[in-house]
């Protein structure tokens, strides 16, 4: 089996069932990973209220969303799951994500990872997923959403799905980490930077939702 079509049957897996293991063998990886429709999940749009949420992190410290934009915060949500290779290039092949969030951290932005895996499914757990905070060494709180509402609440659908809430609590940006939807190539377009130095600088965000790619979710 060669190296190319190994990563692809490793993305069949992770995937989930939303698209079958032969169809992703047969073609491009970048036209397999990309965002699918998810049962019951919402669609929450740029320029809506972002949904409130009250979740423990892996330390059983509780936060709340609207705790955070009262105190006029920009709030990253990054949908987690430390069993997706998407996630694991974005925190381990390369640090892109915990990058991310020591470039803003200082600026009024508040970073959260969220896992909505259910029970039993991969990643799921508090055990796990503090483990992964530890050995990639994620400064910020990974949250847990066993039961999925928050992840549904926002139309999460991907690992990693990312959303920017500005300090009015609207959603300002919702998309992909970057422009590299593959589990082995980083992206020299970073959205989120893009949109948070946009935010800072009480400019329009260029593109302010774009296609999602990863995992899904495992609710």
């Amino acid at each position: 089996m060669t190296k190319n079509l190994t990563t692809k049957l490793a993305i069949a897996m992770c995937a989930g069932g939303l698209i079958g293991a032969a169809t992703i063998a047969a073609g491009p990886v970048e036209n397999a990973v990309v965002a699918a429709g998810v049962m019951g999940v919402g669609d929450v749009k740029v320029g809506d209220q972002a949904p409130d949420f009250s979740l423990v992190d892996t330390a059983g410290t509780t936060h709340k969303l609207s705790d955070y934009t009262k105190q006029g915060k920009i709030v990253v949500l990054e949908w987690f799951n430390p069993g997706c290779p998407f996630v694991v290039k974005n925190h381990e092949t390369f640090t892109t994500m915990t990058d991310t969030y020591a470039e803003f951290k200082d600026k009024d932005v508040v970073w959260l990872a969220v896992n909505s895996g259910a029970a039993g499914k991969q990643g799921n757990g508090k055990e796990i997923n503090a483990k992964m905070k530890s050995q990639w060494k994620i400064d910020y709180p990974i949250l847990l959403d066993e039961t999925g509402a928050t992840g549904k609440a926002f139309g999460a659908k991907t690992t990693p799905h990312m959303f920017v809430i500005g300090k009015d609590g609207a959603v300002a940006y919702r998309g992909a980490i970057d422009n590299a939807p593959t589990p082995n190539k980083q992206g020299d377009v970073n959205y989120v930077k893009d949109a948070l130095n946009s935010l800072i600088a009480g400019e329009t965000i260029s593109k302010p939702d774009t296609k999602p790619y990863g995992c899904s979710v495992k609710y």
